[in-house]
């Protein structure tokens, strides 16, 4: 099976997790992609840890499958020599340096596609590189915080709550795979590449969603729900017998057919329970209803009945459930790979299931300059060359 990335290469110079986690999607579809650091490497999601695994930190591991590493120094002109040698050759650049940073190395939009006019190159900032904010570092606690979305997380006992990963980071990474997938497609019309601005300030706000929509539409500032849904009820958690769950009723005769299953076919004709706008005005009352009844049984009691009924239901599960889940199993979502260093190593799988081109975890997150001469090699660099390039601290 082919891949459908297969003979693009993507020059990433970004670390830590948003521009990590769109090149590793980028190489699980087949991609070449070459990560570049700093001697010694300087992704500083290496050193976060525990755990690590025989030195090697979980954090890094999670976002640089399907990479080859090359160590560089770019302050070095040598090293910024090797890069437009690359960037010539490429069909992406990545980076996420802070806005101005890649301009002042030599290594702009403008300077690398002079020589390359095809080249799409993908900016990765905090705050997008126009705007007053524009100067400022990113990171995704501080935007979870600026953009919104831990005014509407947790509770109004619990206060401000952010979400339990680095969110912002995952969607700006899939938004700019999903710009640079978007900007290839257009090459193929125009011959030319271009630039991408991307910001996890931006990418942050676009997921405020309807809760977005329903404050543009009625001026009202959002309470934090907790585990309540802003527009739908009932769309929540419930204590069973033995454990949490979530009942989630998104019409009308799904919440007829919860009714029947408790017991309570009064409920529907109650004209504070009737329509789901009627139950948002009286979600208190209809909850308390609700908890009483599932108290009474098991999750699993729940699991099967919901199921068996078409009422969307989950048990809030743990990791150790997840590693056991056997939907989980049969899709690949945990794969293991062979690492030089830590031995086997386990990492979340590709979400993406194509039925006629491959998506491969073929390689394992390399360690830094794991690749470096085979690069260079690439490049036409002889072996005295390298040894140069060595002595003299560009590599």
């Amino acid at each position: 099976m082919s891949s459908t990335l297969k003979g693009i290469k993507v020059l990433d110079l970004s670390r830590v997790l948003a521009g990590p986690y769109c090149s590793m999607i980028l190489g699980d579809l087949g991609a070449e992609v070459i990560k570049v650091e700093a001697p010694g490497g300087s992704d500083d999601t290496r050193k976060w840890g525990p755990p690590f695994q025989e030195g090697i930190s979980a954090y890094y591991l999670c976002a640089n499958r399907n990479k080859k590493s090359l160590t560089v120094n770019l302050k070095t002109e040598h090293g910024k020599s090797i890069i437009k040698n690359l960037a010539s050759n490429s069909d992406v650049v990545l980076h996420n340096f802070k806005t101005g940073t890649m301009e002042r190395l030599g290594l702009s939009y403008e300077t690398l596609s002079e020589g390359n006019p095809g080249l799409i190159y993908c900016s990765i900032t905090g705050f997008g590189e126009t705007g007053p904010f524009s100067h400022l570092p990113g990171y995704d606690f501080i935007i979870q915080a600026m953009s919104g979305l831990m005014s509407i997380t947790g509770t109004e006992e619990s206060g401000p709550q952010k979400l339990g990963v680095a969110i912002t980071d995952v969607i700006t990474g899939l938004y700019a795979c999903i710009g640079i997938q978007s900007a290839l497609i257009e090459r193929n019309q125009s011959g030319l590449g271009q630039k991408l601005d991307l910001s996890l300030y931006d990418s942050a706000v676009s997921t405020l969603v309807n809760i977005g929509s329903n404050y543009l539409m009625s001026g009202a500032l959002p309470s934090r729900l907790g585990n309540h849904h802003a527009n739908i009820v009932p769309y929540q958690t419930f204590e069973s017998k033995d454990g949490e769950m979530v009942i989630a009723v998104g019409n009308d005769q799904q919440f007829t057919f919860l009714c029947q299953l408790i017991n309570r076919k009064d409920l529907p004709n109650d004209p504070r329970f009737t329509t789901n706008p009627d139950r948002v005005k009286h979600r208190t009352e209809l909850s308390a209803i609700l908890q009483g009844a599932f108290s009474q049984e098991s999750t699993d009691y729940w699991k099967e009945k919901c199921q068996g009924s078409g009422i969307p239901f989950g048990p809030i599960q743990t990791l150790k459930d997840l590693e056991a889940d056997a939907q989980l199993k049969q899709r690949r979502m945990f794969v293991s790979l062979e690492h030089p260093k830590a031995g086997q190593i386990r990492v979340i799988g590709s979400p993406l299931k194509l039925s006629r081109t491959s998506i491969e975890t073929y390689r394992h997150p390399p360690e830094p300059g794991e690749h470096t001469e085979e690069i260079l090699s690439s490049l036409g660099y002889d072996s005295m060359k390298i040894e140069e390039f060595r002595k003299s601290n560009t590599i």
